[in-house]
């Protein structure tokens, strides 16, 4: 592999804000938990949230998308999951009683999927959805940010993903952002970075986190 980037204390969560505070987990995208993503957490613990990243690849990120494939073709989709259960049992121990998820890509599916289990309170996904084939109930209200521009999730499947959600009366609040493309929040590897849609979603994705875990 190249474009190889170390990561502080790899493989534990990156702890932000009070304890005991309303928890976000922030799940990354497929090329890892880079810096600009402590930026991201940073601004939510300024208005009252405690904020866990996980480093779901074991110490490492890049931002060279070949890399970043291989890395996220290594994931261990259990384990990913039992992560994310990790991330948000610690905090509870600690005081935490409400709970969000923000992904990414990688991490917004993530985020969807675990969200199925019932232990969440809200959950936000960045270009991401789930197929037909893992689709089950989401319990809790979800915000969704969406490309104009994406190879990744063409429109007819988002279309069917929020199908499928107001099916099951699931709350869905979806934002697309035109000019943008798929990855458009990643501040380090910012090929595709608009940072008037990453602000606008980031506002939008506070607002309905207060709004839903908030005790």
């Amino acid at each position: 592999m190249s474009e190889l980037v170390p990561i502080p204390s790899p493989g534990t969560p990156l702890l932000l804000g009070e304890e005991g505070a309303p928890l976000v987990v922030l799940l990354h995208d497929w090329y890892g938990r880079l810096p600009w993503l402590e930026f991201y957490g940073d601004a939510l613990a300024r208005i009252g949230f405690r904020v866990s990243i996980p480093d779901l690849y074991d110490g490492v990120a890049t931002t060279d998308d070949a890399t970043a494939d291989q890395l996220y073709q290594g994931l261990d989709l259990g384990t990913a999951l039992a992560v994310v259960d990790d991330a948000i049992d610690a905090e509870r121990a600690r005081g935490s009683s409400r709970i969000g998820l923000v992904g990414f890509s990688l991490g917004g599916w993530l985020a969807l999927l675990h969200a199925q289990g019932g232990a969440v309170d809200a959950v936000v996904a960045y270009y991401a959805t789930i197929g037909e084939d893992q689709h089950g109930v989401i319990p809790c209200p979800v915000m969704l940010h969406l490309a104009e521009d994406d190879e990744f999730e063409p429109t007819e499947q988002v279309e069917s993903f929020i199908d499928r959600l107001k099916d099951h009366g699931t709350p869905v609040a979806r934002w697309s952002y035109l000019a943008t493309r798929h990855g458009f929040a990643n501040a380090t590897a910012d090929g595709n970075l608009d940072r008037d849609a990453a602000a606008l979603a980031y506002a939008r994705s506070a607002g309905f986190l207060e709004q839903h875990l908030d005790d």
